[in-house]
């Protein structure tokens, strides 16, 4: 009698982790996977090789786009640089040019 009540016990236990394993897991039904046809695998690699395309084009033109922002920022630099030089030889003309006047 002990032996058949540890069986059925056990039997149960193993029975009643089954079970919450089952329900508790992530998994969700899968459908059945559909087959393609040739001509379908072909449009679908078609798109992706579409998409691929599209990408490299727009990181080609955020590259570019990058490289013009960064010689841009240089010429204004250089721009910044002369209009202080320019504002220099200005004001030392004028303060020469005062100098001479009085």
């Amino acid at each position: 009698m002990q032996k058949h009540f540890s069986i059925r016990c056990g039997l149960y236990v193993v029975c009643l982790t089954a079970f919450i394993g089952g329900c508790a897991s992530d998994h969700p039904s899968t459908a059945p996977v559909e087959i393609l046809s040739g001509d379908q695998m072909l449009r679908e690699s078609q798109g992706i090789a579409h998409l691929s395309d599209r990408w490299k084009s727009g990181k080609q033109m955020v590259d570019r786009g990058n490289i013009m922002v960064r010689e841009g920022q240089a010429k204004i630099d250089e721009g910044n640089r002369m209009i202080e030089e320019g504002n220099k030889v200005v004001r030392e003309s004028e303060e020469s040019y005062r100098n001479i006047k009085q």
